[in-house]
Formats: structure tokens, sequence, C-alpha cells
């Protein structure tokens, strides 16, 4: 199994750093994961007025869900749009990152623009908790892969195999965000049971191809930075499914009991 792994990542440069930064990033998103399961939630969509009498004694600040939406994904965006810049030419691999990267927070900008409809808002602390996550993955990410363009590539090549599962994974994501925002007609603020698509079997499609986009960009990239962010992003969004699910059966006592949270007929 080890000479496997192996066979799939890059051979970085040895750094302590490098390592560090790793270890570290896997931690928080965990962290993250294990802290929504618990109760302790980032404060957005349906979530975002959790413990307000918390917050609101501890002074803290509620965006408008536009602008925040917005303000987690515009800089991730950013930097992708900077790397073809910052790092010009570097191969087909390096490129497909850098596009995958770009074109995957570029799509949520514009989701947050003109697809997206609101119904509540963004405490300050969570939309600067996520947009650095974010930025940091995507600087991280696109950093590591230029160190390593002098290094032999991994014996089992994935960065096609790796686009593929990227377009299903962006895809399936725009598609269920298209679906969850025209459940709700013009001015309607509610929440609603999501239908259509893979909604009738999950609650949280958009999230499991989510975590697909960031397999996919893992594959692209095949270094160890790159796994541990897509792995770390499906373990926060796992314990989001989970509490979304919860939520909803709370809130709907006609909620259907047979749909999971994000694996049809598994989880």
């Amino acid at each position: 199994m080890a000479k496997l792994l192996q066979n799939l990542v890059y051979q970085e440069p040895s750094s302590i750093y490098l390592t560090a930064i790793s270890g570290v990033t896997f931690l928080f998103l965990a962290y993250l994961g294990i802290s929504e399961i618990i109760g302790n939630h980032l404060k957005y969509s349906k979530f975002w007025n959790v413990n307000s009498r918390k917050t609101s004694g501890g002074g803290g600040i509620k965006l408008s869900s536009r602008p925040g939406m917005i303000l987690l994904y515009a800089p991730a965006a950013l930097l992708g749009l900077a790397s073809f810049f910052i790092f010009p030419g570097g191969g087909i691999r390096f490129l497909m990152l850098k596009l995958a990267v770009t074109v995957h927070f570029s799509k949520r900008v514009l989701e947050s623009l003109f697809v997206h409809k609101y119904s509540g808002g963004m405490m300050l602390d969570s939309v600067i908790i996520i947009s650095s996550s974010y930025s940091f993955a995507a600087a991280g990410m696109i950093y590591i892969q230029h160190m390593t363009l002098e290094a032999p590539e991994p014996l089992v090549d994935l960065k096609f195999l790796g686009l593929l599962i990227f377009l299903l994974g962006i895809s399936g994501n725009f598609y269920h965000h298209y679906l969850l925002a025209n459940l709700r007609k013009e001015n309607e603020k509610g929440y609603k049971i999501p239908t259509g698509g893979l909604f009738n079997l999950v609650v949280c499609p958009h999230y499991l191809f989510e975590i697909l986009g960031f397999l996919g960009i893992s594959f692209i990239s095949q270094t160890l930075f790159s796994y541990v962010c897509g792995i770390g992003v499906a373990l926060y969004l796992i314990g989001r499914s989970y509490v979304t699910r919860k939520w909803y059966i709370s809130k709907f006592e006609n909620f259907p009991k047979n749909v999971k949270a994000l694996i049809p007929f598994v989880f």
C-alpha cells in the first residue's frame, strides 16, 4: 500500500516546512468538520444565526449574504488568475492545475452573483475563516506544484483522470446549486425540501460534487498538499452535510427519512 501511494505522489523537495504545512492544513480542516458535528457551526447559510446571543454579545459583525459569499471565493479566484502571470509556463499539468483552481473559485463567485438566492446573512468571523482557508489552499497548491516542476513525475499519472473528475464535480455542483436557487420564487425567503437531481437521494449533492471537484484537482496536481486539501475539504463537508440533514429533519415533519446526507444509500 505504501508503495502504491508513493507512485501517486510527487517526490517533493525534502522540507520540514512543507510537511508541517500539510499536517497543519489537514488538522485544521478536520477540526472544522468535527466542530460542525458537535454543533460549533461556521455561521452561514442555514446556520448563520447559530449561537446568535453569544455572537451579538461579543460584538460579531453580520454581513449580507451576497457580498459575504463573494468574499468567500473572490480572493482564491484572484490568486488563481494571478498565478498565470506569476508562474507562466510550467507544462501541461501545471497549466491544468492553475486552470482548475481558477475556474473552481471563479465559478463560485459567479454563482454568488447570479445564481444563489439568499434568506439570511453571514457572520464576518466565519467569512474570514472560510475565505482564508480557500485562499491558503489555492495559493499552496499552485506554489507547491511550482516547486515540483523539476521533480520526476509520479509513476502513475492521474492528471487526465483528475480533469474528468473535476469536470464532473464542477458540473454537478452547478446543476444542484441551480436546483436550489429555483426552489424559491422571487422574494421568497423560507427554506423548502429540495427535490430533483440527486436531492431525491441525498440532502447535499452539491457538497458531494464539490468533494469530487477537489478530488479532481488533487489528481491533477498529485502533490501531498493537494491530497491533504482534498481530504480535508471532504471531512469538513461530511460534517456539514450531517448537520444539514439533522436540520431538515428538525424543521420538516415530512422530510423523507430515506434521503441520506451525502452519499446515496450509504451516509
